[in-house]
């Protein structure tokens, strides 16, 4: 067996077989073989690249030529001077005012810890108004006590707090599907299942629609503003013309409807242009009077319906997957509102404000803007989800749940596919979901539990390592006669 094993070895290392053969005959293993002379295994028909290899050795790099050392230092050759690269790090923060670096300023003397965003906020409140130092100390002191009042404090099961928070007023909300406020025509799921698609990250909500605000330039123009719908919302033939199915002649004649070809902005040619980009259609399309005919290629009743299937549906302008945009006032200006979600593209037509438009749909903004955009965006939807249905939940529990889905560089869902299934606790993952698969899997493969969590510790029945339970008390009694 032994003799095989090295027979086999040696033909993994390129010998051929009847040289493997002699070499295990006289040597009988590799180790043995590796010790023998090289000349005696050349005169057995061992080559010099297979010998390299069967001795383990391994191929020398040439050494590098280094000039001659002379003596002292004064032989030493001057070394290439590198080229030095300064990297220039931005600062992308924004400088402070006078009045925010006098209240800063103010903050230190008082040994008051305030962040800089509550003294920005602060000062944004009271700039323009003539306030003395002391009004200010006072602002100060009372912002200071209200932030200490607002942090968390130590052991606060945070988690399970912000879980209650959300989920308790999510009973209460109802599953019906609303008309957008302020928009009749577009209807836009709102309520539970709405909360439902954002902590699920789900990538096509039920009914995508996006928000889109028009320059500044444009402001309260209408023409401008519907201009821009019009550029948005995706236009096919079907929308601007009639189809008639000539039968005898086996063509398909285009009646176009002067009305909507002018509200829509498109002209004959243009209809005419688009027909001919068609794949099958080239060469068969012409333009005869006030209607655009198509002949068939064969004449099939197969080919003609071919025809009419391809040209009903044909695009003709417009933004992939908008189907409906609706322009609405909202103060003094103009608001488009859509049936369809596309952010990549609406941000590319040209008068759009890409600074405030916005779409429903979280990964799409994810994808487009980046994770920090895709956190504000589901904090906004689940706020203003809740909002609606008059609920009121503190917006640090919701920023919560947006900095655990969003904290690795990518959305994920809060469930067993997401934030729930990747739980390191064994007992953690059983209590959401497949209770017996968790655990069967845990004892194969010899999973420990060390029960830092709140789930873990009620299953077990102790106390919960958080709060009070996360502090241990040792009494020691004092014997009688005996001093403290």
């Amino acid at each position: 067996m032994a003799k095989k094993d090295t027979i086999k070895s040696l033909l993994n290392k390129g010998i051929s077989e009847e040289v493997a053969t002699q070499l295990a005959d006289k040597y009988g293993s590799i180790p043995k073989i590796k010790v023998a002379p090289p000349e005696e295994l050349k005169e057995m028909g061992v080559k010099e690249a297979q010998l390299a290899v069967l001795l383990g050795h391994k191929a020398e790099k040439p050494a590098a030529t280094r000039p001659a050392k002379k003596g002292g230092k004064r032989g030493k050759e001057p070394a290439e001077e590198r080229v030095k690269f300064e990297f220039e790090v931005p600062d992308k923060t924004r400088k402070l005012t006078k009045l925010e670096e006098h209240m800063k300023r103010l903050a230190r003397m008082m040994k008051v810890e305030l962040s800089q965003k509550v003294i920005q906020d602060l000062a944004a409140r009271i700039e323009g108004i003539d306030v003395g130092d002391e009004k200010i100390k006072k602002i100060i002191r009372r912002a200071a006590e209200r932030y200490a009042e607002h942090q968390m404090d130590a052991n606060e099961s945070a988690g399970i707090l912000a879980a209650q928070s959300i989920g308790e007023p999510g009973t209460q909300m109802t599953m019906r599907t609303f008309h957008y406020a302020g928009v009749a025509e577009i209807n836009v799921t709102l309520g539970l299942p709405r909360l439902i698609e954002i902590v699920d990250a789900r990538r096509v909500p039920s009914t995508p629609m996006m928000t889109i605000y028009v320059d500044e330039s444009v402001g309260g123009d209408v023409d401008a503003a519907r201009k821009i719908a019009s550029d948005i919302e995706m236009t096919k033939v079907i929308d601007v013309a009639s189809l008639e199915t000539d039968i005898v002649n086996m063509k398909v004649i285009i009646h176009a409807d002067e009305r909507k070809m002018e509200q829509k902005d498109i002209t004959l040619d243009q209809l005419f242009k688009e027909l001919t980009k068609t794949r099958g259609l080239k060469g068969l399309v012409e333009i005869q009077g006030d209607t655009i005919v198509i002949s068939a290629d064969q004449p099939s009743f197969k080919s003609l319906q071919r025809i009419v299937d391809d040209v009903q549906d044909k695009k003709i302008k417009g933004v992939d997957n908008i189907h409906r945009a609706i322009l609405r006032k909202s103060g003094e200006e103009y608001v488009i509102y859509t049936e369809g979600s596309n952010l990549y593209r609406v941000l590319e037509v040209k008068g759009v404000d890409k600074k405030r438009t916005s779409t429903n749909a979280v990964q799409e903004i994810f994808e487009v803007l980046g994770v920090e955009a895709a956190r504000n965006s589901i904090m906004d939807e689940a706020f203003r989800t809740l909002d609606e249905q008059g609920l009121n939940v503190d917006i640090r529990h919701i920023m919560l749940v947006a900095d655990l889905m969003t904290n690795d560089g990518d959305v994920k869902a809060i469930g067993r596919h997401g934030i729930s299934g990747r739980k390191s606790s064994v007992l953690a993952r059983a209590a959401f979901e497949i209770t017996a698969v968790h655990l069967l899997h845990a004892a194969l493969t010899g999973e420990e539990d060390h029960l830092d969590g709140v789930a873990e510790n009620i299953i077990v029945g102790q106390p919960v390592t958080l709060g009070t339970g996360a502090v241990n008390l040792e009494y020691k009694p004092v014997r009688r006669g005996q001093t403290q």
